[in-house]
């Protein structure tokens, strides 16, 4: 069996006081093998929860996640984590940071050497493997962190708002190369953001979650990820059904704001 399977998963956490939050409630999903998910939701509506769980570093409270028919009960090179800040090894240059993994499993020079000159290549940081991360973009900064990934040889990347905090042109370039990166290496991507326009460009399948406990509430197929692999993303922004799409989920995400600020005025 391959492929992701998330199976009737709940989170509750406990607090100190004595009371708990529901984070997660009864998350069902399947996700095949090369599938491109994005997945959208309001403010605390435990996006960030749930990929925690399928990264390992979190056990839910009940329910189960199984990678292509094994559990997943902690953390595990089958499943690469990119996240919003690179979390690179700042005394490491960019050569050391993506060979990390690699020289961790005990590879031989030669071997993390051919990995990481393709990699570099791949994320068009060839010139810059001997340059210290501080002396990168932070768009640089990312493009090492999806190598460094990538070296590991995951079946499923898990992204985490990984273009939050780039500026908007840096992100457009960033979003071009996650579409290259998926299609040319046939790699389960899963990518949470808070950016409706990201989820579209990004997710040939879009998971809108609910507000608090999080579940979820809609799912669309979509035809923008393959559109835009090496095309023009503005293009595809302008392409039929995008903008209308767009306003029906931003109309819903609003909709569950002011559901959440209703409920929090009415607490106080």
């Amino acid at each position: 069996m391959t492929g992701l399977i998330i199976d009737a998963l709940s989170m509750r956490f406990d607090l100190p006081n004595g009371g708990s939050v529901q984070a997660l409630q009864d998350i069902n999903l399947t996700i095949q093998k090369g599938e491109l998910v994005s997945v959208l939701g309001p403010s605390g509506c435990g996006k960030t929860t749930l990929l925690n769980i399928l990264a390992g570093f979190l056990a839910p409270t009940s329910g189960k996640v199984l990678l292509n028919g094994h559990p997943v009960t902690g953390p595990h090179p089958e499943r690469g984590m990119v996240f919003q800040q690179g979390a690179l090894f700042e005394w490491m240059n960019v050569r050391r940071n993506i060979d990390f993994g690699p020289r961790m499993k005990g590879m031989g020079q030669s071997d993390r050497d051919r990995i990481t000159d393709h990699l570099l290549a791949t994320v068009g940081l060839q010139d810059f493997g001997d340059k210290a991360v501080y002396e990168l973009s932070g768009g640089m900064q990312q493009r090492v962190a999806l190598a460094r990934c990538l070296a590991n040889d995951p079946d499923v990347i898990l992204m985490d708002e990984p273009l939050g905090a780039l500026d908007a042109l840096t992100r457009e370039k960033m979003q071009g190369l996650v579409l290259k990166l998926w299609k040319e290496t046939g790699k389960t991507v899963i990518l949470i953001t808070h950016s409706v326009e990201e989820a579209l460009l990004l997710g040939e399948r879009l998971i809108v979650m609910a507000p608090r406990p999080g579940r979820i509430f809609k799912e669309y197929n979509l035809p923008f990820a393959e559109r835009g692999v090496g095309a023009d993303l503005r293009a595809v922004k302008r392409s039929d059904g995008f903008a209308d799409t767009r306003e029906e989920i931003l109309t819903m995400i609003w909709g569950m704001e002011e559901e959440i600020m209703g409920r929090k005025e009415g607490a106080a």
